[in-house]
């Protein structure tokens, strides 16, 4: 029943904007792709910019699908707290990060997104550090959980808003420089490479949380895993020319 009320739900969120957004009031020329599919797709990785993005957009998806499906263990096993504050911690994180999407706008227009998504990433990446922690060094477990929720809300409003506007920015310029329009296929690749990233963290993380299961070590493993990878992603991106998109664009990196 759960579930078929959330579809519900879902499939009127869907419906809203073909039904209430006029396509032709912000595109002035649209133009059908004679591709197929796999071509189109094919396409798109051929464009350098958007394979470094790919790369460490997957990287940050199982780093963050790890963290997001050990959170009920991080808690109860490796924080010592009761599962209620499962919920409490997750839900103040979230609107937290809500709040944090304006000051997101307004930075975004003063500081290049490359820069402010490599800074999220280092940012998540210690959550996952101070997660993977938790319970040693005599913190008391509440310390840590809050330490997650204020840490965490302003990466996740980052990574939450301008990756996408990114992979708008790769999709308008290469389709000025192959006079071709792909941009649906670029946000259906992107997508694709999300739920490749977060397949790998569901089998991940259920191998490592078998390990040493009574002590938790498989689940500060796990965490201390998703640290890593979340660097690894802000390396990956620094691959990832802005300037040279910008200026196809014809705007100015800040």
């Amino acid at each position: 029943m759960t579930f078929a009320v959330l579809s519900a739900f879902a499939l009127i969120c869907l419906l809203i904007p073909p039904l209430t957004l006029r396509e032709k009031d912000y595109v002035a020329e649209t133009k059908t792709d004679e591709s197929n599919a796999f071509t189109s797709l094919g396409k798109t990785f051929r464009n350098h910019a958007f394979r470094v993005f790919v790369g460490s957009d997957i990287l940050y998806w199982i780093a963050i699908t790890m963290f997001q499906s050990g959170l009920t263990f991080f808690v109860t096993a490796l924080m010592k707290l009761p599962g209620t504050y499962n919920t409490i911690l997750y839900l103040v994180m979230t609107l937290l990060s809500v709040c944090c999407y304006y000051p997101v706008n307004r930075i975004a227009h003063k500081v290049a997104k490359k820069k402010l998504v490599i800074i999220a990433f280092f940012g998540m990446s210690l959550v996952f550090l101070i997660t993977g922690l938790s319970g040693l060094f005599g913190i008391p477990g509440l310390i840590s959980g809050i330490l997650v929720v204020i840490v965490a809300a302003f990466p996740m409003a980052i990574l939450g808003i301008l990756p996408q506007t990114i992979v708008a920015d790769i999709a308008k310029s290469d389709a000025l420089v192959t006079k071709e329009n792909h941009d649906g296929m670029f946000f259906a690749a992107r997508t694709f490479s999300m739920k490749m990233g977060q397949s790998v963290a569901a089998l991940l993380f259920t191998s490592l949380g078998t390990i040493g299961a009574a002590t938790g070590l498989g689940y500060r493993i796990a965490a201390f895993s998703a640290t890593g990878l979340c660097i690894l992603g802000a390396v990956v991106l620094t691959g990832y020319n802005e300037k040279k998109v910008m200026t196809i664009l014809g705007e100015e990196v800040k």
